[in-house]
């Protein structure tokens, strides 16, 4: 089954509450944080008391996607404001194991990001440790940019080796998902979309985003 993970940073957020319930109630499946510093990524953005806040206001997975410099100072802090799932990024995380297993000593989920141009082998080693892996189908930062084609040569590679290796791991997407991309991606094998912008600011709604990317 294809899982829809809205992600929060196209949310308005001066209705912050009312756009985490109407997600919920259209039938997400989860909800995607994205935690930005201004240095791993030209953006600034969300820190764990807006995990905090959410996890108040639903019963839906949170993952925390860190999008941040030195994530394994920080991962215990969104564990603790209540993540579920814990993304770090393969570029900038120089301990990887140590971090991955650090969150799944918790009973939290780990999963690590590659950036569009990071290559799929790098997981080789680390892949069997992992819950989820997310393929950046954008250059990590800001929202509403354009679906990157040449990522779904890599999804596959990443889907070929769960499947080889008979893995429990999810493989998912992010960036420029749309009811466009969105049928490409699942057909090289992901089953988490992350959408921002086609759910937070589809023109009919949130829960018409939701439901086109499901079709």
């Amino acid at each position: 089954m294809i899982q829809i993970s809205p992600s929060i940073l196209s949310a308005d957020f001066t209705r912050l509450a009312e756009e985490v319930r109407a997600v919920e109630r259209a039938g997400a499946d989860r909800i995607h944080i994205d935690v930005m510093d201004g240095r791993f990524v030209p953006n600034i953005s969300m820190g764990p008391f807006i995990v905090e806040a959410i996890d108040s206001l639903t019963d839906l997975p949170l993952e925390a996607h860190l999008m941040i410099e030195e994530p394994d100072r920080y991962v215990g802090v969104f564990m603790d404001a209540g993540a579920d799932v814990i993304i770090v990024h393969q570029e900038n995380t120089p301990h990887l194991h140590r971090v991955v297993q650090s969150v799944r000593e918790r009973g939290i989920q780990a999963g690590v990001a590659l950036n569009p141009a990071t290559p799929a082998h790098v997981l080789d080693e680390i892949i069997d440790e992992l819950d989820l892996v997310l393929v950046m189908s954008v250059n990590p930062g800001f929202s509403g940019q354009r679906f990157i084609d040449s990522v779904l040569p890599k999804i596959r590679q990443v889907r070929g080796s769960i499947t080889d290796r008979g893995l429990e791991c999810d493989l998912e997407v992010d960036g420029g998902v749309n009811a466009d991309t969105a049928p490409d991606a699942v057909s090289a094998g992901v089953n988490i979309l992350v959408a921002a912008t086609a759910v937070f600011k589809h023109p009919d709604g949130i829960a018409n985003g939701i439901r086109m990317l499901r079709e």
